[in-house]
């Protein structure tokens, strides 16, 4: 639960602690009350990662059921990318009933994806005011829509994009024969790193609310944030060729653009909330 240093006081004109104001004096530990220990947030923090862990377990245990259908949908773009006669292979035992699991993990991920969003709102709600907390619904369900969008804009494009430039250098002497489990793997990996990267405009909103950046402030270093985004888009791509970097640097640039918006619409908002209590 986010820091809540003191209970707001009811009008302007309340005493500073301890100071007489013509009747009892204040005791420090009543205005003390509306602030949590370190201990109650390590408890807290406990308590939400337990619910998000076991909506995460109880996901992955609903989406293994059908697992074994889901992997047709999975295998849809990592079998349009190879060659006539190519195939994908595995070497191990246990390596087809892996990739189930992992389906089925990911699967479990975009299923339980709300409800963890809605555990990491309320740990941060105590510290907003009372009129943001009704936010709760559209963070949890936008935060959810964005990851969503993410892992389809990586399934339908930047997966088959990438994959097919590595397999672009099979020769007639050396055969591309791909292993399923480090396919998927890269698979998995560009997967989840743009359903964070599409986490850019709330992240932006939750930041803009607590008054850490402007939109003014993000206009202005654009240049710095398009070397960062491209320095990201390298690490979140497994590969150095400058395609599958710019595939993925690409919506990261137009999502930086978008937050500048929601900063300049959630700062005028908070600003705007400000000059009411004014």
């Amino acid at each position: 639960m986010a820091l809540v240093p003191f209970k707001k006081a009811q009008d302007e004109n309340k005493p500073a602690l301890g100071q007489y104001d013509g009747g009892e004096p204040h005791d420090e530990d009543d205005d003390l009350d509306g602030r949590m220990s370190f201990l109650e947030h390590l408890d807290e923090l406990r308590r939400r990662l337990t619910h998000a862990v076991v909506a995460l377990l109880i996901g992955f245990i609903a989406a293994f059921a059908f697992a074994a259908r889901a992997q047709a949908f999975v295998m849809q773009p990592l079998l349009a990318t190879l060659k006539p006669g190519e195939h994908f292979v595995f070497t191990e035992p246990g390596e087809g009933f892996f990739l189930q699991l992992k389906i089925a993990a990911i699967l479990g991920l975009l299923m339980a994806g709300p409800y963890v969003m809605w555990q990491v709102w309320m740990f941060i709600a105590p510290g907003l005011y009372a009129n943001e907390k009704r936010f709760a619904v559209p963070f949890a369900v936008s935060t959810s829509a964005l990851f969503t969008a993410g892992a389809a804009f990586s399934h339908y494009i930047v997966f088959p994009m990438t994959f097919t430039f590595f397999a672009g250098f099979s020769t007639d002497d050396v055969i591309f024969m791909p292993r399923i489990a480090p396919v998927f793997s890269l698979y998995a990996w560009l997967l989840l790193a743009m359903g964070v990267v599409f986490q850019m405009p709330m992240l932006v909103m939750v930041l803009a609310r607590f008054g850490i950046v402007t939109a003014k402030f993000l206009a202005k270093h654009i240049k710095y944030a398009i070397l960062i985004i491209f320095i990201v888009a390298a690490v979140a791509t497994p590969s150095a060729d400058p395609v599958s970097q710019t595939i993925v640097a690409a919506p990261m640039l137009v999502l930086y653009v978008i937050s500048i918006g929601v900063a300049w619409v959630f700062q005028k908002r908070r600003d705007a909330d400000e000059d009411d209590k004014d």
